[in-house]
């Protein structure tokens, strides 16, 4: 019997840069051609139904005009197309263009489209690189940075998947304007909870300038972005893979995550989060964690952003405690929620560890109350 030991020790940097700004499709095609993926001249423009003409034809024509090779992947805009069948279909589709590992993907969108063909990206011909292009507040606060990657399935959301960064993220705040309010609003609900988990300051901020917020005016809207990013990107860089700090950015995803996946996608990403984000202040109230008046500071915030703060009726309520458990921060059977330590702070419970374990029963009286 022989035994060969394989060392395969790396030093691997996946460091890139997020550019903010107004307008960013020709910034785009100059550092590609500067280089950002290196010699590669082959892309497939990955987008939804609804981005295709505003941003994922005109992005795909510019690289034509520059001299590359590109063709446009596109599937049907919504959550429910964030599954592995649709990403066995695209990959499907580029596998029948010739496409191979000579080839980079660029994803515009909002937080669906990212999650999908960064996932796409981490295993087609075993990994190409990848852009985030995004499209959407939500994908500027939260799916488009971190490198977090992943399909949905019926059971539960974002439970199929890997981590894979990407080689540069654009959050282009104009493609703000061509969102619906409702798509706007559910945006800040991720922001809202940044606010929350992190900078009080910034929750203040968001208080006293959420008109204007949705309003778009230019400058609060740079704002939000850059904190945004801000505050994700320090979490991110001390934890990329979720062992531990980075769960603080699940606040009022236990709950919310769930309400989604039963309201079968009738919710957005952001109301659901909405939703979660009020279960989890009353349980930080009942935990001793916030003071009422801070509870009540969080769910005016989120209905002045107009965000659903009660569960809706169509939704059952102990289907719902039960789906509780498809939650990624289960451990052993036992519940484990995020809770903040006032607004603006998260709940270190001991070092390192910043979910705490709750009772079922628990969590049932508190999504019970909020009926």
């Amino acid at each position: 019997m022989s035994t060969y030991r394989v060392e395969l020790k790396k030093v691997v940097d996946d460091s890139y840069d997020v550019e903010i700004g107004y307008g960013l499709q020709e910034r785009l095609i100059e550092d590609i051609a500067n280089g950002l993926v290196g010699k590669l001249h082959r892309f497939a423009v990955i987008t939804d139904s609804e981005v295709e003409p505003l941003y994922g034809r005109p992005i795909c024509e510019k690289l034509l005009e520059a001299g590359y090779q590109a063709e446009m992947f596109t599937f049907p805009a919504g959550e429910e197309s964030k599954t592995r069948e649709v990403k066995a279909e695209l990959e499907d589709a580029m596998l029948e263009k010739e496409y191979r590992r000579d080839c980079c993907v660029i994803a515009v969108g909002g937080g669906v489209v990212t999650d999908l063909a960064g996932f796409l990206a981490g295993t087609f011909g075993r990994g190409v690189p990848f852009i985030n292009y995004a499209t959407t507040l939500l994908a500027a606060a939260d799916a488009s940075v971190g490198g977090k990657t992943a399909v949905d399935t019926p059971r539960a959301t974002n439970l199929i998947g890997l981590f894979n960064q990407p080689e540069k993220v654009y959050i282009d705040i104009a493609a703000w304007k061509t969102l619906p309010e409702r798509q706007i609003r559910s945006g800040l609900a991720e922001t809202i909870k940044h606010a929350c988990l992190a900078d009080r300051e910034f929750f203040d901020y968001l208080d006293t300038h959420m008109e204007e917020i949705l309003a778009l005016e230019p400058d609060v809207c740079s704002h939000i972005a850059e904190t945004n990013c801000r505050i994700k990107y320090e979490v991110v860089m001390k934890d990329e893979r979720e062992s531990g700090l980075r769960e603080v950015l699940n606040l009022g995803h236990t709950v919310g995550r769930a309400i989604e996946t039963l309201s079968e996608y009738r919710l957005l990403h952001g109301e659901a989060v909405s939703i979660g984000l009020v279960a989890e202040v009353d349980l930080a109230v009942h935990l001793g964690l916030l003071v009422a008046a801070d509870r009540d500071r969080v769910v005016r915030l989120l209905e002045k952003a107009g965000l659903p703060t009660a569960i809706p009726d169509y939704i059952d309520r102990e289907a719902l405690v039960k789906k509780l458990y498809t939650d990624k921060k289960v451990r052993d059977g036992k519940l484990r929620f995020v809770l903040q330590d006032g607004i603006g702070s998260i709940k270190e419970f001991s070092p390192g560890v910043y979910a705490e374990q709750v009772e079922e029963s628990v969590a049932r009286d508190i999504i019970l109350q909020m009926a």
